[in-house]
């Protein structure tokens, strides 16, 4: 017994070295063609992701348009000491994870594929695309009820909400006095980001293919991708591997299980499969490189200070200048780097906060999905270190130590 034993931990300690030599093999490319190892990288997340408190994480890169390197820090679920026989459950880069808001970009890609294929219209205004008027139908019926008076509606279209130009605030639930759509500005002409513009075009999809959004996603590319661990709602198959969520102080918040689908934000994913996703994405696999290009070409120029204004904005940024920063159809986009374009897109929510970019000219992405009110505050650090980013707009996203937090004073 005692010599299997000996045996059995030799074995495990041989696997250890085997595992920590590849890593130190594995090479990883950053966007100035410098390189470091895997192990290295392991060291740059561990060190940064501890120091900033952050409960669990997942990362995935890819160096041209191939996944080289994924990698789970913290802790998907932590031990109550209260609960007989819990203990704590490693995050790993399949835990399945709330997306937040980078659900608008694979939605609005998915919604390019019908473009593509010839199902749906993006120039064409939704409120004519529609059999009847908007607030005639049962889930908007009190939402639409004034937007719907206004003219200025009938000029909306599919391709100014995805590119956030509808004229929408967002969360209407939150920011808008009567709790209704109103158009805030003239269609098509200023950058405001609004999920609830995404679920407008996300309702017209629905009432044109006859099927729930999740159903639909699905079928066209999380079925096809292989994407095992992403749903825009939750599934049964996800407790087995998924992601609680936690506060700046690291306690518990919430578990997802987000129903029904929204496109919005209720996506749910892991590293591993947004690393299909990005794969697929820059390959032509989801969309031609055409409509890839059509996507990633800008709809709006964007000069302000901040995504969400705060008070004493100035009328422009030189963050923005610099990057060259704008909006396609639901991606954001630095268009004047030293790598060439690049596409982005944030998650943001309570115990959830997540980044992606990706540089086409060289396939070179970072994914970063984390479990943490404390995310963000390692997103720089990280994205710098092991990507070589040093084009992301941080003060523009809200990046910096200041921005959240000001955030954090002001409740958002």
């Amino acid at each position: 017994m005692r010599a299997a034993l000996r045996c059995g931990l030799g074995a495990l300690a041989a696997g250890a070295m085997l595992s920590a030599a590849a890593a130190d093999a594995q090479v990883l490319h950053r966007l100035d063609g410098t390189t470091l190892s895997a192990a290295e990288a392991q060291r740059v997340a561990d060190r940064e992701l501890d120091a900033n408190h952050v409960t669990g994480a997942e990362i995935a890169v890819l160096n041209g348009g191939k996944v080289v390197w994924t990698y789970a820090h913290g802790l998907r679920h932590r031990a109550d000491a209260t609960v007989a026989g819990d203990v704590n459950q490693p995050m790993t880069p399949e835990t399945n994870t709330w997306a937040g808001s980078i659900t608008k970009s694979v939605f609005a890609t998915y919604v390019m594929q019908l473009a593509e294929q010839k199902k749906l219209e993006l120039d064409v205004p939704v409120a004519k695309q529609l059999p009847k008027p908007l607030n005639e139908y049962e889930a908007y019926r009190e939402s639409a009820s004034e937007l719907v008076k206004d003219p200025q509606w009938q000029r909306v279209t599919s391709r100014m909400l995805l590119a956030h130009a509808g004229g929408f605030s967002n969360l209407m639930l939150f920011t808008e006095q009567d709790k209704k759509l109103h158009l805030h500005s003239k269609p098509g002409t200023e950058f405001r980001y609004s999920g609830d513009g995404m679920n407008v075009v996300q309702f017209l999809v629905e009432q044109q293919q006859g099927k729930p959004l999740d159903v639909l996603m699905q079928e066209a590319i999380f079925g096809p991708l292989g994407m095992s661990q992403t749903s825009e709602i939750w599934q049964k198959r996800f407790s087995e591997n998924q992601a609680d969520r936690f506060d700046k102080d690291e306690k518990f918040h919430a578990r997802t299980q987000r129903f029904p689908a929204r496109a919005s934000g209720n996506m749910s994913t892991s590293a591993v499969d947004m690393g299909k996703f990005l794969e697929a994405l820059l390959a032509g696999r989801i969309v031609s490189r055409k409509t890839a290009d059509r996507m990633f070409t800008p709809y709006l120029r964007i000069t302000s200070v901040h995504e969400f204004p705060v008070a004493g904005d100035a009328a422009e940024g030189d963050e923005a200048k610099r990057v060259g920063l704008a909006y396609g159809m639901g991606w954001g986009l630095l268009t004047r780097t030293r790598y060439g374009p690049a596409f982005f897109k944030e998650g943001h929510g309570d115990g959830a906060q997540n980044y992606l970019i990706c540089f086409r000219r060289s396939g070179d992405c970072m994914v970063i999905l984390t479990n943490s009110d404390n995310g963000e505050l390692a997103f720089r650090p990280l994205l710098e270190q092991i990507l070589g980013d040093t084009e992301t707009p941080w003060e523009w996203e809200g990046y910096t130590p200041e921005a959240i937090a000001r955030a954090r004073a002001s409740g958002s």
